[in-house]
């Protein structure tokens, strides 16, 4: 049961998605805001260097890509 209420904290409201779907830049926003964290995880990458240090970057070609791809989603979301 505790994991159900987790789950339903972290989805975004219904009007939010339909106010994006319909072109509304502000809600666009609050879905690109929603999933910054996942989409920075996804795109995390591991780079060592001579010395053998790792080091984590984000691949910002990869997370724009994402966003881009999110956007595209979101736009193309029809209810019905």
């Amino acid at each position: 049961m505790m994991n159900t209420v987790r789950k339903s904290e972290n989805l975004l409201p219904f009007p939010v998605i339909s106010a994006a779907a319909n072109g509304d830049t502000t809600a666009m926003c609050a879905i690109l805001k929603h999933y910054e964290g996942y989409i920075a995880k996804l795109c995390t990458r591991t780079l060592k260097d001579d010395a053998g240090n790792t080091y984590f970057y984000v691949d910002e070609e990869m997370r724009n890509r994402l966003q881009v791809r999110l956007i595209t989603r979101t736009l193309a979301f029809h209810i019905g």
